[in-house]
């Protein structure tokens, strides 16, 4: 059952082929049994999973089986989730245990699925690696000595190793696309806005957005048909109708306008990795689309405008984690300074509190306007470039990351170079745009990721796109051997 997709799952369960308690069970033996390999849960809820399974079987007798009833997912540890520990992967929120859900779980409560656990993650979702998780990296099932991607590494991990047939991330700068890229699984980031940040612990408020971490586009769309649509108690969500993303997943290519940046092909991109992407985009040549160079000429700042904005965001929401309204407190303190400064030293890891550094001080008087204020008026520009390019062009296309997983430890001393692995996603959250990466081939068996972005709200077509690609090529059913 483990190697069938949740439109496979699905159709199984309806027919009656097995039940999702049979179903749960399966998964919960492989994590018990491989996740030791790779460390992609933090938690798991087995007890709570067989509970909702069982109910999820009732439901479907009495014929009130919702979207996903019986289907088993993870999710990322970064969704508040009631009565289950959300640690965001940091020591200070270690016996964090929510007393609410999250918008996104109570969703999937609501249409029937089922929790199998929640998933590691980079500390507070600041890492491209999964390697500055308090509860150690997460592997990649494909090679075991390197990194799965972060933030968002621990469910790209288990959807790859099929622990899970599907599990949310969430993309601040690329960290759904980039370890979906890496681990060899489609990833999708909806529009800024189209997926409640309600019960979502926030990193940096205005780039964050939860998405789903699938096998396949299809899988993907099933999952956003849940996850959209409008919360009144997330003041960023937006108001807009949420269309059956299934519905128009076989439109035919026909004339679909390819643009194609130069500035994601020049230095720096892999040799490797730009054969890949080329040979993907000669598919899509040949289903009827056409391909033109665009250029995004403020592409190369994009780095640095969200290395200002992020960190200055972080800066102010993890303000709150101070030992005495959340998080964890130092033993023994002298007085409230101590109390502060020792709980917040002990409760973050080094990466947690470079950026804070870096945005109190963007931020601060004097600097203000300098830094913060410049890197918000040049993500303007970025955003503008794309608007002018999707007048010419239907989507856009490059590679989702410059080269394929790094090993474990190779970079986490060179945080400049570990920034730039997430180069070719970061203006996509700057301007709010959707994106996604689907498997498209590999490098040294490491797998490389196709990166398709869209206009805003334009997740159908997206999927649309990703979808008729992953009709005629096989990159997405494959899985690393070890796990398969």
């Amino acid at each position: 059952m483990h190697n069938k997709t949740i439109a496979e799952l699905i159709s199984g369960l309806e027919a009656g082929e097995f039940s999702s308690v049979e179903l749960t069970q399966s998964y919960l033996d492989r994590i018990s049994s491989l996740d030791q390999h790779l460390n992609s849960f933090i938690t798991v809820t087995s007890e709570r999973a067989l509970e909702q399974a069982q109910q999820a079987d009732a439901q479907r007798a009495a014929g009130q089986a919702g979207l996903l009833n019986g289907i088993p997912l993870a999710q990322k540890d970064i969704f508040c989730t009631k009565d289950v520990k959300t640690s965001c992967g940091s020591r200070m929120l270690d016996p964090f245990i929510s007393p609410y859900n999250a918008t996104v779980i109570e969703k999937f409560n609501a249409s029937g699925a089922v929790m199998l656990g929640k998933t590691n993650m980079d500390e507070f979702a600041m890492g491209s690696s999964n390697e500055t998780s308090w509860y150690c990296p997460v592997k990649n099932p494909w090679a075991l000595k390197a990194v799965p991607g972060g933030s968002s590494g621990g469910s790209a991990a288990a959807v790859a190793a099929r622990l899970a047939p599907a599990a949310t991330g969430t993309d601040t700068g690329g960290s759904i696309r980039q370890p979906a890229s890496f681990c060899g699984v489609t990833g999708l980031k909806p529009t800024y806005g189209r997926v409640s940040r309600y019960g979502m612990i926030a990193f940096a408020s205005s780039l964050d957005q939860a998405g789903p971490m699938t096998r396949t586009a299809e899988d993907a769309a099933l999952l956003l048909n849940v996850m959209a649509g409008l919360d009144l108690r997330d003041s960023t969500s937006v108001d807009k109708d949420v269309p059956d993303y299934t519905g128009s997943l076989n439109n035919e290519l026909d004339g679909l306008k390819i643009g194609l940046p130069k500035e994601y092909f020049s230095e720096g991109l892999d040799d490797a990795v730009a054969k890949v992407i080329e040979d993907a985009i000669k598919e899509y040549e040949k289903m009827g689309a056409v391909v033109s160079e665009i250029s995004l000429p403020n592409s190369k700042l994009a780095v640095p405008t969200y290395y200002i904005i992020a960190p200055s965001e972080c800066s102010s929401n993890l303000s709150r984690m101070d030992g005495v309204r959340f998080g964890h407190r130092c033993e023994n303190p002298r007085d409230l300074n101590d109390l502060y400064i020792r709980s917040r030293g002990e409760g973050f890891g080094p990466e947690v509190k470079r950026r804070i550094l870096v945005g109190t001080y963007a931020l601060s008087e004097g600097f203000y306007d300098a830094y913060y204020v410049k890197a918000q008026k040049t993500r303007r520009l970025i955003s503008n470039d794309f608007n002018n390019a999707f007048e010419n062009v239907d989507v856009i296309m490059g590679p989702a990351a410059p080269s394929p997983a790094f090993n474990i430890g190779e970079l986490m001393d060179d945080p400049i170079t570990m920034y730039l692995s997430d180069i070719y996603t970061i203006a996509v959250n700057l301007a709010g745009l959707p994106g996604m990466s689907i498997p498209a081939g590999f490098v040294n068996n490491r797998p490389v990721g196709l990166q398709l972005i869209g206009r805003h709200f334009d997740e159908a077509k997206l999927l649309n796109i990703a979808h008729k690609f992953q009709k005629v090529t096989d990159w997405h059913t494959q899985g690393p051997g070890q796990f398969v």
